[in-house]
């Protein structure tokens, strides 16, 4: 059966990439559209074939893989109304995969002219055109691997490089220091002590501009079939991912000053039940919003369609009928369990890297499903400054101590009159050994408190090295309010401060934790992920109910059907 005009068109206009299209533009596109039916197992087109049409499903579902070193990775696990093929034709490049039908499949296809005509009718989908390429050209590049087998990334972008540019502008204005040495050393005072300060200047400006574009890119903004994220990682220091599920968001809105407006950039802000994540700085952003939207919509459709068929099923269930299970856009597939002991390598590197504390200095980090923060590490630096003060001090002397001995080697060691050591050089390195003790035994004392938020509950641990464990924990169902405070010219300096949780009549609070705000609303948004939890499995037990009722009425309404048919068919007398 073909798919009509109004069809296509209706589809046509759910998909972001034909975003500004005219009405006219629209029906021009949907009449050039062709229908292409692949059966279950069909190829649609070969890795490495020349790219000759794009793709977008209508019903069914698509897999494209690529082979690498006679292995096969999964690209992309597409449903209905997901386009493909697009890379290839607008890159002029070779298909990067092979794409096959999972069940029986209709398309509608554009060929390689039909989508160059297209262009030049409306050449303001370029843009669309870019979002769509490079986020799927960077997703492949990323691989995240906490990404499920049938999560399909859309959108995935970084801060625009003019923020980049302008983070990396301090750093810049650092070299005139390396500069402004070397100047001193050739003009004024050709001393060894300019060439070192040179150096060791040049060195740290060196290293201040690699941090900071490793930084930048560290931060990414993921949209995909099933949920928002927004990736921020500080190596070595923070890592978060804070992520909401497509069917939570509640708006889509955009915000941009004048010269974000001018090279079109801005915050894309995704408001959900469960909080807020705010996609900064992104190019393109009402395109990027319209991305968003539009699997935002298809999820709720899903959730609609998917409603009807619980309660269906539900019915199904009373009346001993087969139950239909189908999964749709967002739904993640089960996953089959697998016990697999890792390799006796790969169990040792585990046994290392938790022996050397690979989190050990991390402010926030992920175990699983739970998130867990340390105090930041400028209280380490407040309650350690003596220690530190003592061990680099006596450390200091004996190195200059080493340096005043190395005009006198025969003071240092002595074998004159029996084995003697220089009394000042062991005093000073003596000396640094209870400092250094002292400052160990802080930074265990501030490693080992932590603050952890699971999927029900908080924990507060306070933990003293070689001594006693207190923990503290409330459940997020108990939490009356939360509320955060800086304190402080440090603490606004460097965004440290403490998360209030008021539970029943006692208050915990996240001492001194880095960006108390960002606690809060981690916090706030697992305590109302679990309320929507336990609101959702009260509407399940509605729906049995009601699913209960109505069947009890079919079961009832069938045996007085077929009472009246048995009165009717009784002869009389």
């Amino acid at each position: 059966m073909a798919i009509d005009i109004p069809t296509r068109l209706a589809l046509l206009k759910k998909i972001h990439l034909f975003y500004g299209l005219k009405e006219d533009e629209f029906t021009a596109l949907a009449e050039e559209l062709d229908e292409l039916v692949i059966p279950k197992g069909g190829v649609i087109f070969e890795q490495d074939t020349r790219a000759d049409a794009f793709y977008i499903i209508y019903a069914g579902s698509v897999r494209v893989v690529r082979a690498q070193k006679k292995k096969e990775r999964q690209l992309a696990l597409l449903v209905k109304n997901d386009y493909f093929g697009e890379m290839a034709i607008a890159q002029n490049r070779r298909r990067s995969g092979t794409a096959t039908a999972l069940v029986d499949t209709t398309l509608l296809t554009l060929t390689r002219a039909g989508f160059e005509k297209l262009f030049k009718r409306a050449p303001q989908i370029k843009a669309n055109l870019e979002i769509s390429v490079h986020s799927r050209d960077l997703a492949r590049k990323s691989q995240f691997k906490w990404l499920r087998p049938d999560e399909v990334v859309y959108f995935l972008s970084r801060k625009n490089r003019i923020v980049l540019f302008q983070s990396l502008a301090l750093p810049t204005l650092g070299l005139l220091l390396p500069l402004g040495s070397l100047a001193l050393w050739v003009y004024f005072a050709p001393l060894l002590i300019f060439v070192l300060a040179a150096a060791l200047s040049f060195i740290a400006v060196g290293a201040w501009i690699i941090w900071r574009v490793i930084d930048w890119g560290n931060d990414y903004y993921i949209v995909t079939n099933q949920r928002v994220v927004y990736i921020e990682k500080v190596v070595g220091i923070y890592d978060s991912r804070h992520e909401s599920p497509l069917q939570t968001i509640a708006s889509v809105g955009i915000e941009a000053n004048q010269f974000g407006k001018f090279f079109d950039f801005g915050n894309v802000i995704i408001r959900t039940f469960v909080g807020k994540i705010v996609f900064e700085n992104v190019d393109y952003p009402a395109h990027a919003s319209k991305m968003i939207e539009e699997y935002w919509n298809r999820t709720k459709e899903h959730v609609q369609s998917m409603e009807k068929e619980a309660l269906k099923n539900a019915i199904r269930k009373r009346l001993n009928l087969p139950l239909k299970q189908e999964r749709g856009f967002g739904e993640p597939a089960p996953q089959p369990k697998k016990e697999e002991k890792p390799p006796k390598s790969s169990a040792a590197m585990m046994t290392l890297l938790k022996f050397l504390g690979a989190n050990t200095l991390k402010l926030r980090y992920e175990q699983g499903e739970n998130v867990i923060y340390r105090k930041h590490w400028m209280v380490l630096v407040l309650e350690s400054w003596i220690s530190v003060t003592g061990s680099v001090g006596s450390l200091i002397l004996f190195i200059v101590r080493l340096f005043q001995l190395a005009f006198l080697p025969d003071r240092f060691i002595s074998f004159e009159g029996g084995f003697a050591v220089d009394p000042w050089a062991g005093a000073f390195l003596i000396a640094a050994l209870p400092f250094a003790g002292w400052f160990m035994y802080e930074a265990a004392d501030w490693s080992n408190d932590k603050f952890e938020v699971t999927n029900d509950q908080i924990i507060d641990i306070d933990r003293k090295p070689f001594g006693t464990e207190v923990r503290n924990a409330a459940s997020l169902d108990g939490i009356l309010s939360t509320s955060y405070e800086r304190h402080g010219l440090l603490g606004n300096l460097f965004n440290f401060g403490t998360v209030y949780i008021t539970v029943g009549g006692t208050k915990l609070a996240f001492e001194d934790v880095m960006d108390p705000a960002t606690v809060q609303s981690d916090i706030d948004r697992r305590r109302m992920a679990r309320s929507a939890k336990q609101n959702e499995a009260k509407l399940a037990t509605e729906r049995d109910r009601m699913a209960e009722w109505i069947a009890t009425y079919h079961q009832a309404a069938d045996t007085f059907r077929k009472e009246e048919e048995a009165k009717k068919n009784q002869k009389p007398g």
